[in-house]
């Protein structure tokens, strides 16, 4: 039976459960695809940006950076951050319920790769930029 995947979001869960079970089985060495699953996901590397770059915030800061994104979109991509040890989740027991994410040792390691495709693309916009004019 073909597995029809129906967006990129679920694209990505996919893959993440792919290799999860891949690597419980000593099967896995593609260190690329790892690197890649851990990233995949529209706002992922924004986030890890933010985080990494600004310092912690609190999930209300986060929606606010990120207008376009759903309430759900922006609790799915947090908790596979937090469930791939990247980002820290801290719950704080304030009237009402604070919540703040951080990065971890971990993701502050991912964090030269999201600072490399920032330049990247900063580099690259400007060149299509000077092709169009």
């Amino acid at each position: 039976m073909i597995n029809i995947i129906k967006d990129d979001g679920e694209m990505a869960d996919h893959l993440r459960q792919e290799i999860r079970t891949r690597l419980i089985e000593k099967d896995y060495h593609c260190a690329k695809e790892y690197t890649l699953s851990i990233l995949s996901g529209k706002w992922k590397v924004v986030i890890l940006w933010h985080l990494g770059v600004e310092g912690p915030h609190r999930f209300s800061d986060l929606q606010k950076l990120f207008p376009k994104i759903s309430h759900k979109m922006l609790t799915s991509q947090l908790r596979e951050l937090t469930e791939d040890g990247i980002v820290h989740r801290e719950v704080y027991p304030d009237v009402p319920p604070k919540v703040e994410y951080s990065m971890t040792t971990v993701g502050m390691s991912i964090l030269p790769i999201v600072e490399m495709m920032y330049t990247w693309g900063s580099k690259r916009i400007e060149q299509l930029k000077q092709e169009t004019q």
